[in-house]
Protein backbone atom coordinates (compact mmCIF):
# COMPACT_ATOMS: atom_id res chain seq x y z
CA UNK A 1 0.00 0.00 0.00
CA UNK A 2 1.43 3.46 -0.94
CA UNK A 3 0.76 4.77 2.56
CA UNK A 4 2.67 8.05 2.42
CA UNK A 5 1.50 8.99 -1.06
CA UNK A 6 -2.12 8.41 -0.09
CA UNK A 7 -1.58 10.28 3.17
CA UNK A 8 -0.07 13.31 1.39
CA UNK A 9 -3.28 13.79 -0.60
CA UNK A 10 -5.38 13.81 2.57
CA UNK A 11 -2.85 16.13 4.24
CA UNK A 12 -3.20 18.82 1.58
CA UNK A 13 -6.92 18.33 0.97
CA UNK A 14 -7.93 18.82 4.58
CA UNK A 15 -5.29 21.48 5.13
CA UNK A 16 -7.16 23.52 2.50
CA UNK A 17 -10.34 22.78 4.44
CA UNK A 18 -8.56 24.09 7.54
CA UNK A 19 -8.16 27.45 5.81
CA UNK A 20 -11.68 27.50 4.38
CA UNK A 21 -13.93 26.29 7.19
CA UNK A 22 -12.81 28.43 10.16
CA UNK A 23 -11.71 31.53 8.24
CA UNK A 24 -13.59 31.83 4.96
CA UNK A 25 -16.76 33.11 6.61
CA UNK A 26 -14.65 35.68 8.51
CA UNK A 27 -13.00 36.69 5.22
CA UNK A 28 -16.42 37.15 3.62
CA UNK A 29 -17.61 39.13 6.63
CA UNK A 30 -14.52 41.34 6.26
CA UNK A 31 -15.50 41.94 2.64
CA UNK A 32 -18.75 43.47 3.91
CA UNK A 33 -21.16 40.61 3.21
CA UNK A 34 -24.24 40.00 5.36
CA UNK A 35 -24.95 36.84 7.37
CA UNK A 36 -27.48 35.73 4.76
CA UNK A 37 -24.99 36.27 1.92
CA UNK A 38 -22.30 34.39 3.87
CA UNK A 39 -24.68 31.49 4.44
CA UNK A 40 -25.50 31.42 0.73
CA UNK A 41 -21.86 31.51 -0.35
CA UNK A 42 -20.87 28.84 2.17
CA UNK A 43 -23.77 26.76 0.87
CA UNK A 44 -22.13 26.77 -2.57
CA UNK A 45 -19.16 24.88 -1.10
CA UNK A 46 -21.56 22.23 0.13
CA UNK A 47 -24.06 22.47 -2.71
CA UNK A 48 -21.59 21.51 -5.42
CA UNK A 49 -21.01 18.28 -3.48
CA UNK A 50 -24.53 17.27 -4.47
CA UNK A 51 -23.80 17.15 -8.21
CA UNK A 52 -20.04 17.06 -8.78
CA UNK A 53 -19.23 13.75 -7.02
CA UNK A 54 -22.07 11.96 -8.82
CA UNK A 55 -20.91 13.17 -12.25
CA UNK A 56 -17.31 12.18 -11.50
CA UNK A 57 -18.41 8.87 -9.94
CA UNK A 58 -20.52 7.96 -12.97
CA UNK A 59 -17.64 8.65 -15.35
CA UNK A 60 -15.11 6.78 -13.20
CA UNK A 61 -17.22 3.66 -12.69
CA UNK A 62 -17.77 3.40 -16.45
CA UNK A 63 -14.22 4.25 -17.60
CA UNK A 64 -12.13 2.85 -14.74
CA UNK A 65 -9.81 5.90 -15.01
CA UNK A 66 -10.09 6.87 -11.37
CA UNK A 67 -6.79 8.63 -10.66
CA UNK A 68 -6.70 10.35 -14.06
CA UNK A 69 -9.97 12.07 -13.19
CA UNK A 70 -8.81 12.84 -9.65
CA UNK A 71 -5.77 14.63 -11.08
CA UNK A 72 -7.88 16.52 -13.61
CA UNK A 73 -10.31 17.62 -10.92
CA UNK A 74 -7.44 18.79 -8.70
CA UNK A 75 -5.92 20.88 -11.50
CA UNK A 76 -9.26 22.47 -12.42
CA UNK A 77 -9.91 23.30 -8.76
CA UNK A 78 -6.63 25.27 -8.69
CA UNK A 79 -7.65 27.23 -11.77
CA UNK A 80 -11.15 27.71 -10.40
CA UNK A 81 -9.99 29.15 -7.07
CA UNK A 82 -7.61 31.53 -8.83
CA UNK A 83 -10.69 33.37 -10.15
CA UNK A 84 -11.45 34.50 -6.56
CA UNK A 85 -8.74 37.14 -6.97
CA UNK A 86 -10.61 38.57 -9.97
CA UNK A 87 -14.11 38.34 -8.49
CA UNK A 88 -16.10 41.44 -7.52
CA UNK A 89 -19.24 41.52 -5.39
CA UNK A 90 -21.55 38.73 -4.33
CA UNK A 91 -22.16 37.24 -7.77
CA UNK A 92 -18.49 37.33 -8.72
CA UNK A 93 -17.57 35.48 -5.54
CA UNK A 94 -20.45 33.06 -6.05
CA UNK A 95 -19.20 32.15 -9.54
CA UNK A 96 -15.60 31.79 -8.36
CA UNK A 97 -16.61 29.56 -5.44
CA UNK A 98 -18.76 27.45 -7.75
CA UNK A 99 -15.93 26.89 -10.24
CA UNK A 100 -13.51 25.99 -7.48
CA UNK A 101 -15.73 23.83 -5.30
CA UNK A 102 -17.25 21.84 -8.17
CA UNK A 103 -13.90 20.27 -9.05
CA UNK A 104 -12.54 20.31 -5.48
CA UNK A 105 -15.51 18.30 -4.28
CA UNK A 106 -15.57 15.95 -7.29
CA UNK A 107 -12.24 14.28 -6.54
CA UNK A 108 -12.35 13.30 -2.87
CA UNK A 109 -14.92 10.45 -3.12
CA UNK A 110 -12.81 8.83 -5.83
CA UNK A 111 -9.71 9.09 -3.63
CA UNK A 112 -11.69 7.36 -0.88
CA UNK A 113 -12.39 4.48 -3.27
CA UNK A 114 -8.73 4.34 -4.32
CA UNK A 115 -7.67 4.25 -0.66
CA UNK A 116 -10.04 1.40 0.21
CA UNK A 117 -8.88 -0.58 -2.82
CA UNK A 118 -5.28 -0.20 -1.66
CA UNK A 119 -6.30 -1.22 1.89
CA UNK A 120 -7.69 -4.49 0.53
CA UNK A 121 -8.65 -6.84 3.35
CA UNK A 122 -8.03 -4.24 6.10
CA UNK A 123 -10.66 -1.51 5.50
CA UNK A 124 -10.91 -0.70 9.21
CA UNK A 125 -7.40 0.81 8.93
CA UNK A 126 -8.67 3.60 6.69
CA UNK A 127 -8.50 5.98 9.66
CA UNK A 128 -4.70 5.56 9.87
CA UNK A 129 -4.44 7.09 6.40
CA UNK A 130 -7.18 9.68 6.91
CA UNK A 131 -5.57 10.90 10.13
CA UNK A 132 -3.03 12.87 8.06
CA UNK A 133 -5.89 14.97 6.74
CA UNK A 134 -6.74 15.93 10.31
CA UNK A 135 -3.08 16.74 11.02
CA UNK A 136 -2.99 19.02 7.98
CA UNK A 137 -6.18 20.72 9.15
CA UNK A 138 -4.71 21.35 12.62
CA UNK A 139 -1.44 22.78 11.32
CA UNK A 140 -3.19 25.23 9.01
CA UNK A 141 -5.87 26.27 11.52
CA UNK A 142 -3.20 27.16 14.09
CA UNK A 143 -0.71 28.73 11.68
CA UNK A 144 -3.29 30.82 9.83
CA UNK A 145 -4.91 31.90 13.10
CA UNK A 146 -1.53 33.18 14.35
CA UNK A 147 -0.88 34.91 11.04
CA UNK A 148 -4.23 36.68 11.18
CA UNK A 149 -3.36 38.15 14.57
CA UNK A 150 -0.62 40.19 12.88
CA UNK A 151 -2.02 40.40 9.35
CA UNK A 152 -5.25 40.96 7.48
CA UNK A 153 -7.98 38.60 6.34
CA UNK A 154 -6.85 39.17 2.75
CA UNK A 155 -4.23 36.46 3.25
CA UNK A 156 -6.90 33.75 3.61
CA UNK A 157 -7.46 33.20 -0.15
CA UNK A 158 -3.68 33.15 -0.73
CA UNK A 159 -3.30 30.31 1.76
CA UNK A 160 -6.17 28.39 0.19
CA UNK A 161 -4.69 28.69 -3.31
CA UNK A 162 -1.28 27.40 -2.17
CA UNK A 163 -2.85 24.42 -0.41
CA UNK A 164 -5.13 23.55 -3.34
CA UNK A 165 -2.04 23.56 -5.56
CA UNK A 166 -0.52 21.07 -3.09
CA UNK A 167 -3.55 18.78 -3.59
CA UNK A 168 -2.83 18.63 -7.33
CA UNK A 169 0.88 17.90 -6.77
CA UNK A 170 0.09 15.08 -4.33
CA UNK A 171 -2.48 13.56 -6.71
CA UNK A 172 0.22 13.22 -9.37
CA UNK A 173 2.14 10.63 -7.32
CA UNK A 174 -0.75 8.42 -6.11
CA UNK A 175 -1.01 5.16 -8.09
CA UNK A 176 -4.40 3.99 -9.33
CA UNK A 177 -6.13 0.88 -7.98
CA UNK A 178 -8.72 -1.40 -9.51
CA UNK A 179 -12.14 -2.08 -7.95
CA UNK A 180 -12.88 -5.57 -6.71
CA UNK A 181 -13.74 -8.17 -9.31
CA UNK A 182 -15.95 -11.10 -8.41
CA UNK A 183 -19.49 -11.92 -7.40
CA UNK A 184 -20.29 -8.30 -6.47
CA UNK A 185 -18.61 -6.66 -9.43
CA UNK A 186 -21.78 -6.37 -11.55
CA UNK A 187 -24.24 -5.43 -8.78
CA UNK A 188 -26.76 -2.72 -9.73
CA UNK A 189 -26.66 0.63 -7.95
CA UNK A 190 -30.43 0.93 -8.37
CA UNK A 191 -31.02 -2.34 -6.52
CA UNK A 192 -28.82 -1.19 -3.65
CA UNK A 193 -30.75 2.08 -3.33
CA UNK A 194 -34.02 0.18 -2.90
CA UNK A 195 -32.84 -1.28 0.42
CA UNK A 196 -34.50 0.43 3.44
CA UNK A 197 -31.28 0.12 5.44
CA UNK A 198 -29.30 2.02 2.78
CA UNK A 199 -31.99 4.73 2.56
CA UNK A 200 -32.01 5.10 6.36
CA UNK A 201 -28.21 5.27 6.45
CA UNK A 202 -28.10 8.04 3.83
CA UNK A 203 -30.89 9.94 5.63
CA UNK A 204 -28.95 9.81 8.91
CA UNK A 205 -25.84 11.08 7.12
CA UNK A 206 -27.84 13.94 5.57
CA UNK A 207 -29.21 15.02 8.96
CA UNK A 208 -25.83 14.79 10.69
CA UNK A 209 -24.18 16.96 8.06
CA UNK A 210 -27.08 19.42 8.10
CA UNK A 211 -26.22 20.04 11.73
CA UNK A 212 -22.55 20.43 10.81
CA UNK A 213 -23.42 22.87 8.01
CA UNK A 214 -24.66 25.31 10.65
CA UNK A 215 -21.52 24.74 12.70
CA UNK A 216 -19.08 25.19 9.81
CA UNK A 217 -20.71 28.39 8.56
CA UNK A 218 -21.30 30.18 11.87
CA UNK A 219 -19.14 28.75 14.66
CA UNK A 220 -16.25 31.20 14.07
CA UNK A 221 -18.66 34.14 13.82
CA UNK A 222 -20.40 32.93 17.01
CA UNK A 223 -17.10 32.82 18.89
CA UNK A 224 -15.83 36.16 17.56
CA UNK A 225 -19.08 37.96 18.43
CA UNK A 226 -18.76 36.58 21.96
CA UNK A 227 -15.31 38.13 22.42
CA UNK A 228 -12.94 35.33 21.40
CA UNK A 229 -9.77 36.40 19.56
CA UNK A 230 -8.77 34.92 16.19
CA UNK A 231 -6.07 32.90 17.97
CA UNK A 232 -8.66 31.52 20.40
CA UNK A 233 -10.97 30.70 17.49
CA UNK A 234 -8.16 28.87 15.71
CA UNK A 235 -7.16 27.03 18.86
CA UNK A 236 -10.72 25.83 19.50
CA UNK A 237 -10.98 24.56 15.93
CA UNK A 238 -7.60 22.89 16.34
CA UNK A 239 -8.66 21.23 19.60
CA UNK A 240 -11.59 19.62 17.86
CA UNK A 241 -9.40 18.20 15.14
CA UNK A 242 -6.73 17.06 17.62
CA UNK A 243 -9.48 15.03 19.30
CA UNK A 244 -10.41 13.74 15.85
CA UNK A 245 -6.78 12.68 15.23
CA UNK A 246 -6.62 10.78 18.50
CA UNK A 247 -9.85 8.91 17.79
CA UNK A 248 -8.67 8.04 14.27
CA UNK A 249 -5.60 6.32 15.77
CA UNK A 250 -7.84 3.84 17.62
CA UNK A 251 -10.76 3.83 15.21
CA UNK A 252 -9.92 0.43 13.73
CA UNK A 253 -10.20 -1.08 17.22
CA UNK A 254 -13.58 0.58 17.84
CA UNK A 255 -14.94 -0.69 14.52
CA UNK A 256 -13.63 -4.20 15.10
CA UNK A 257 -15.09 -4.32 18.63
CA UNK A 258 -18.43 -2.50 18.36
CA UNK A 259 -19.28 -2.44 14.65
CA UNK A 260 -19.91 0.56 12.42
CA UNK A 261 -23.66 0.86 13.10
CA UNK A 262 -23.28 1.12 16.87
CA UNK A 263 -20.46 3.67 16.55
CA UNK A 264 -22.65 5.69 14.17
CA UNK A 265 -25.50 5.77 16.71
CA UNK A 266 -23.26 6.99 19.53
CA UNK A 267 -21.87 9.70 17.25
CA UNK A 268 -25.36 11.04 16.50
CA UNK A 269 -26.33 11.04 20.17
CA UNK A 270 -23.23 12.99 21.18
CA UNK A 271 -23.86 15.50 18.37
CA UNK A 272 -27.12 16.53 20.06
CA UNK A 273 -25.22 17.40 23.25
CA UNK A 274 -22.48 19.19 21.34
CA UNK A 275 -24.71 21.60 19.41
CA UNK A 276 -26.74 22.48 22.51
CA UNK A 277 -23.53 23.21 24.43
CA UNK A 278 -22.21 25.47 21.66
CA UNK A 279 -25.49 27.35 21.27
CA UNK A 280 -26.27 27.87 24.95
CA UNK A 281 -22.90 28.18 26.70
CA UNK A 282 -20.55 30.00 24.33
CA UNK A 283 -19.28 32.30 27.07
CA UNK A 284 -18.16 29.39 29.26
CA UNK A 285 -14.75 28.36 27.95
CA UNK A 286 -14.69 25.03 29.79
CA UNK A 287 -17.92 23.93 28.11
CA UNK A 288 -16.62 25.03 24.72
CA UNK A 289 -13.49 22.96 25.26
CA UNK A 290 -15.63 19.89 25.99
CA UNK A 291 -17.84 20.66 22.99
CA UNK A 292 -14.81 20.79 20.70
CA UNK A 293 -13.44 17.53 22.09
CA UNK A 294 -16.77 16.01 21.03
CA UNK A 295 -15.69 16.67 17.43
CA UNK A 296 -13.96 13.30 17.82
CA UNK A 297 -17.44 11.78 17.87
CA UNK A 298 -19.56 14.04 15.67
CA UNK A 299 -17.06 13.99 12.83
CA UNK A 300 -14.28 11.50 13.60
CA UNK A 301 -16.12 8.34 14.60
CA UNK A 302 -19.16 9.24 12.49
CA UNK A 303 -17.23 9.69 9.24
CA UNK A 304 -14.99 6.66 9.78
CA UNK A 305 -17.96 4.39 10.52
CA UNK A 306 -20.00 5.90 7.65
CA UNK A 307 -17.22 5.46 5.10
CA UNK A 308 -16.80 1.89 6.36
CA UNK A 309 -20.53 1.23 5.80
CA UNK A 310 -20.35 2.78 2.32
CA UNK A 311 -17.45 0.52 1.38
CA UNK A 312 -19.40 -2.59 2.41
CA UNK A 313 -22.78 -1.43 1.08
CA UNK A 314 -21.56 -0.42 -2.41
CA UNK A 315 -19.26 -3.19 -3.73
CA UNK A 316 -17.62 -3.78 -7.09
CA UNK A 317 -18.20 -1.26 -9.86
CA UNK A 318 -20.59 0.76 -7.67
CA UNK A 319 -17.71 1.93 -5.46
CA UNK A 320 -17.18 5.28 -7.12
CA UNK A 321 -20.87 6.14 -7.26
CA UNK A 322 -21.40 4.84 -3.71
CA UNK A 323 -18.68 7.09 -2.30
CA UNK A 324 -19.99 9.95 -4.45
CA UNK A 325 -23.55 9.39 -3.26
CA UNK A 326 -22.45 9.45 0.38
CA UNK A 327 -20.60 12.74 -0.18
CA UNK A 328 -23.44 14.23 -2.23
CA UNK A 329 -26.22 13.40 0.22
CA UNK A 330 -24.34 14.15 3.43
CA UNK A 331 -21.63 16.78 2.93
CA UNK A 332 -23.38 18.14 -0.18
CA UNK A 333 -27.13 18.32 0.39
CA UNK A 334 -26.89 18.16 4.17
CA UNK A 335 -24.10 20.72 4.45
CA UNK A 336 -25.80 23.12 2.02
CA UNK A 337 -29.12 22.83 3.86
CA UNK A 338 -27.39 23.57 7.15
CA UNK A 339 -25.60 26.64 5.76
CA UNK A 340 -28.81 28.02 4.28
CA UNK A 341 -30.87 27.34 7.41
CA UNK A 342 -28.17 28.97 9.50
CA UNK A 343 -28.11 32.03 7.25
CA UNK A 344 -31.88 32.44 7.55
CA UNK A 345 -32.04 31.92 11.32
CA UNK A 346 -28.85 33.58 12.53
CA UNK A 347 -29.71 37.29 12.35
CA UNK A 348 -33.32 37.00 13.53
CA UNK A 349 -33.31 34.05 15.96
CA UNK A 350 -29.75 34.01 17.30
CA UNK A 351 -27.26 31.30 18.10
CA UNK A 352 -29.34 29.26 20.57
CA UNK A 353 -32.18 28.61 18.13
CA UNK A 354 -29.82 28.08 15.20
CA UNK A 355 -27.68 25.48 16.96
CA UNK A 356 -30.86 24.05 18.52
CA UNK A 357 -32.06 23.23 15.01
CA UNK A 358 -28.75 21.43 14.46
CA UNK A 359 -29.30 19.41 17.64
CA UNK A 360 -32.82 18.49 16.52
CA UNK A 361 -31.51 17.31 13.14
CA UNK A 362 -28.95 15.03 14.82
CA UNK A 363 -31.64 13.65 17.15
CA UNK A 364 -33.90 12.77 14.22
CA UNK A 365 -30.92 11.13 12.49
CA UNK A 366 -30.34 8.97 15.58
CA UNK A 367 -33.97 7.81 15.54
CA UNK A 368 -33.83 6.99 11.81
CA UNK A 369 -30.60 5.02 12.18
CA UNK A 370 -31.84 3.15 15.26
CA UNK A 371 -35.13 2.07 13.70
CA UNK A 372 -34.28 1.39 10.05
CA UNK A 373 -30.60 0.46 9.74
CA UNK A 374 -31.37 -3.25 9.91
CA UNK A 375 -29.56 -6.51 10.66
CA UNK A 376 -27.56 -6.37 7.42
CA UNK A 377 -25.74 -3.27 8.66
CA UNK A 378 -25.46 -4.62 12.20
CA UNK A 379 -22.98 -7.19 10.86
CA UNK A 380 -20.64 -4.59 9.31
Amino acid sequence: MPYWRLSSYYLFYFASLGALVPYWSLYLQGEGLSALAIGQLMAILSGTKIVAPMIWGHIVDHTGQRMRLVRLGALLSVLGFATVFLAEGFWGLALAMFLFSFFWNASLPQMEAVTFNHLGAQPSRYALVRVWGSIGFILVVIALGLSLEAGSLSMVPVWVLILVFGIWLSALVVPDSAPEQGEHAAVSLRSLLRKPSVIAFLAACFLMQLSHGIYYAFYSIHLESSGYSSVAVGNLWALGVIAEVLIFLVMHRLLDRFGARRVLLWSLALAVARWLAIGAFVETLAIQLVAQVLHAATFGTFHASAIHLVHHSFPGRTQGRGQALYNSVSFGAGGAAGSLIGGVLWAEQGALVTFGVGAAAAAIGWIVALLWMNDEMRRV
